[in-house]
Parts: C-alpha cells; structure tokens; sequence
C-alpha cells in the first residue's frame, strides 16, 4: 500500500507540475505579449496570444449549459475529484502508521509482525511502569527501521526522569529485542493527569 500511495503522489504532483507550468507559461506569453515583443509568431488558432485575451470566452463557458445532461456530468465529475481527494487526503495520514515490521528470523527470510500489536504491547508494558497512567505508542519510519511515538499520562506522584529512564531500559528495550532490531528509537511527550488539588489544613 506505501509503494502504490508513494507511486500515486509522484504521478500527481509530476502531472500538476506539467499542467501549471504548461498552461503558466502560455497565459504569461500572452498576458506579457512576447510573441509581439520578441518577433516570433503562435500556431494559428492559439488563443492566448495578446494581452486582451481572456481565458475562457462567453461561448465556451455556456456552450452547453442549455443540455439536459451537462449539469449532471459536471455534479458527477465534481463529486468523483472530490471523493477522490478526500481518499489522497486520508491516506496521506494513514501512511504515518507503520503496518508491519520486519523480524530477523534467522533463516534467512525473515518474519513480519503487525505494527498495531507491536504498539499494543509496547503501550501495555509503559502503562505498567510506576508512575504512568495511561501510555500511547504510534510506531512509524520503515518496517526494517521503525521509530516510536510515545505519549506517557503520569500520575501525580511520578518522577518524569524516573519514569523515562525505565521506559528506555525497559519497554523500549524489550520491544527492540523481540523485534531482533539494533535500534529504536523513541520520541516520548509527558504530560501530568488532572488531578484536584489537595487542601491543607
């Protein structure tokens, strides 16, 4: 799914480029009148090719307007662009999650275990140490390379270098074992429960 969503922006944003520099570069001519300034002469029937031209003519704009099916079509098609960029945008956030990572097995083909249960029973066993409340781990980076995204809720009584220190010797440690990887590195963001405050008499 990475492969077709990284092959899918690269043709999207190639052809755009393409498109803006293409139609970019034929309105400047003429908005700018280079043909006249510098001498040289557009195909016959180029439309932008003085500085009065508009883009789109009144003839153009409602060729069609006055034809049962053109409104349909132009709902159609515009529904379609948008669904479509609704997908591209929605994916563009689900390929931040890391879907599997890849084990050394030792036999030299290797095994994949799924990112979600990797993140599970990283956030179990951070939730376990003394002083965390709640623990949330986004695994991201490539399935040979992953990083981790720790966000740790720490109780009132907890000591935040404590607390990270055993999150790097224990569960980090842990996960990068059974994983069979050299390295994984974490980002962690603390932030405190709320808590009411305490009176003191």
């Amino acid at each position: 799914m990475r492969k077709v969503l990284r092959t899918v922006n690269r043709v999207l944003l190639g052809l755009t480029g393409l498109v803006l520099i293409g139609v970019g570069g034929t309105v400047l001519l003429g908005g700018l009148d280079l043909p006249g300034k510098w001498g040289f002469g557009m195909p016959s029937g180029w439309r932008w090719s003085r500085p009065d031209d508009v883009l789109l003519r009144d003839t153009d704009r409602t060729r069609w307007t006055d034809r049962g099916w053109w409104w349909p079509v132009v709902i159609a098609a515009l529904a379609v662009l948008v669904l479509l960029a609704l997908w591209w945008l929605l994916s563009q956030f689900r390929r931040r999650r890391l879907g599997e990572i890849l084990v050394d097995s030792g036999d030299g083909e290797g095994a994949q275990v799924r990112g979600r249960a990797m993140e599970g029973v990283l956030a179990a066993e951070s939730e376990s140490l003394d002083g965390v409340d709640r623990a949330r781990v986004l695994l991201t980076g490539r399935r040979t390379e992953p990083r981790a995204r720790v966000g740790l809720t720490l109780a009132p009584h907890a000591e935040p270098r404590a607390v990270i220190a055993r999150l790097s010797s224990e569960a980090i440690a842990h996960a990068r074992t059974s994983a069979g990887l050299e390295r994984l590195p974490a980002e962690v963001r603390l932030r405190a429960v709320k808590h009411r405050a305490e009176r003191v008499s």
